[in-house]
């Protein structure tokens, strides 16, 4: 009887060990499969998910970071292969994503090229970020240093959010600007340093913001 006992628990935990497995990667595929949709839906130059999958650095940057921010989470001696992967990642793709950042999904950078995320920064749902944003630190502390990105944010290139500020939803940030205060929900900052103006967003919420200046 113990014997038999002992075969269905372990054929049990198979079963369950299974069950996680699966759920695991379907997780995954979805994931996957949110970030090309995603692309598609802010890129009107893709052409098609194959396209996208081979040829977008911003998309191949934030799986390379799913996997560094994962390692990175496990601590110890994983935080130096999860640097290593984002080093190797910002040589591929130009962009330089901190392991220690946290990022929402359908994250999509347009062009990639100069984006640098800091290891406190945290990104929502459905943000999108051209090229040359810095989402950067004015502190040499070890404390939250970077800023949160509600969802549903846009933020043109070659802005610069500095320090521990909170960009509100669906709020946008115009090209170059300088924003070292919190942002609003619903709003639009723009200029150096930025200046913030309540706003209604635009018909297309994922145009670059440079059309506010």
């Amino acid at each position: 009887m113990a014997m038999g006992t002992h075969l269905l628990t372990g054929k049990t935990d198979d079963r369950r060990l299974l069950a996680r497995l699966r759920r695991a990667v379907d997780d995954v595929r979805s994931g996957l499969r949110d970030d090309v949709d995603a692309a598609l839906l802010r890129d009107p130059a893709a052409g098609s998910s194959l396209e996208v999958v081979l040829t977008s650095p911003g998309l191949h940057a934030v799986w390379a970071h799913r996997v560094a921010h994962r390692m990175w989470q496990r601590g110890d001696r994983w935080r130096i292969p999860a640097r290593l992967v984002a080093h190797a990642s910002r040589a591929a793709t130009g962009v330089e994503i901190h392991p220690g950042a946290t990022i929402g999904q359908r994250f999509f950078i347009d062009h990639g090229m100069g984006v640098v995320i800091g290891e406190t920064a945290e990104v929502g749902d459905d943000v999108m970020l051209y090229h040359g944003v810095t989402l950067g630190g004015r502190s040499m502390e070890r404390v939250k240093r970077h800023p949160t990105i509600a969802d549903g944010v846009t933020i043109g290139a070659g802005a610069r959010i500095l320090g521990p500020v909170t960009i509100g939803e669906r709020t946008q940030v115009g090209a170059n600007a300088v924003v070292v205060k919190d942002v609003p929900r619903d709003s639009v900052a723009v200029g150096i340093p930025a200046t913030v103006r309540t706003s209604a967003p635009a018909e297309d919420p994922y145009a670059d913001p440079a059309l506010y200046i």
